[in-house]
């Protein structure tokens, strides 16, 4: 059974060929290529991943992540981005979805009523239109919430429960001005020991079309690797989802200098000390190829 890293980012410097956004994240001069990223899971032996875009939503902006899909075929499946405020979301997702290896969309809303008493009809989300598409097409939504959404949440669920959803980066839903970066340009997350929306996370496990993703360590610990002041949030999910419905994910390139891909691998095992090799299996991949339909690899 190959392993899967369930979240990566790669991208090309700016092209003709390559079109992408420059920003904090993906300066103009920087570049984080496909092979760079094979180097470390062939070291490692991580047989295959998730590709998440970054560097624009557009379409045109997909380019070096459409060209990574269609060179590796066996080995990569990607996830998308929608242009906020996109008035047919619809046609963008299925532009993307045409193409080789795009399997699904990354949110980081839902667009719903911030008042928790407010009165809900989730016909009105800005998202709405997103999750009908993905219950129609059978499209992945990759959610990365904000905490201000994080109890919109469920009414979506109920209402698509055919959407498969992989909650990104340990269930956190970021507040308002909480993303940082450090002096390498790492991402830094602020997020209090205490946070409220991990109860919308946990309540969650009750849709069986939810899994979360153990992904992000090092941008929301207050520690260095291995990051023990998060074991009890991943003692957590482990009670609440089960070794069938965690995955495992390294969020390259953010952290390939320090702690290094090769310990991130061997960070479930380090805050789950605990687990049998077959929850291990499961985590590191298992779930990963059954959820997200990966192939079997052609590793020649």
């Amino acid at each position: 059974m190959p392993r899967i890293d369930a979240h990566a980012h790669v991208f090309a410097k700016p092209s003709a060929q390559f079109p992408r956004a420059v920003d904090e994240d993906c300066p103009a001069g920087r570049e984080e290529p496909v092979g760079k990223l094979l180097e470390a899971m062939h070291a490692n032996r991580i047989g295959q991943a998730v590709l998440v875009q970054i560097g624009g939503a557009e379409v045109a902006q997909h380019a070096y992540l459409l060209h990574c899909l269609r060179e590796h075929r066996d080995r990569f499946r990607g996830i998308g981005l929608i242009p906020p405020g996109d008035p047919e979301p619809e046609r963008h997702m299925d532009r993307l979805a045409a193409e080789p290896g795009i399997i699904g969309f990354r949110l980081f809303t839902v667009g719903g009523p911030r008042d928790p008493f407010a009165p809900i009809d989730v016909r009105r989300f800005a998202t709405y239109r997103i999750w009908k598409h993905a219950a129609a097409k059978d499209y992945v939504i990759w959610l990365y919430a904000r905490a201000r959404d994080a109890h919109l949440i469920p009414y979506l669920l109920e209402q698509f429960p055919q959407v498969r959803v992989v909650v990104n980066h340990l269930g956190i839903c970021p507040g308002a001005g909480a993303a940082s970066r450090d002096d390498r340009g790492r991402p830094r997350i602020a997020t209090p020991t205490y946070n409220p929306a991990f109860h919308t996370t946990y309540r969650l496990n009750r849709y069986e079309n939810v899994v979360v993703k153990l992904s992000g360590q090092p941008a929301f610990s207050r520690e260095q690797y291995p990051y023990r002041d998060l074991a009890r949030w991943h003692h957590n999910l482990f009670e609440a989802y089960g070794p069938g419905r965690l995955m495992w994910g390294s969020d390259f390139p953010w952290n390939l200098a320090d702690p290094g891909y090769a310990r991130l691998t061997s960070v479930v095992r380090e805050l789950l000390p605990g687990l049998s090799e077959a929850d291990h299996a499961a985590i590191m991949g298992a779930n990963a190829r059954r959820f997200l339909r990966f192939p079997s690899p052609n590793t020649d």
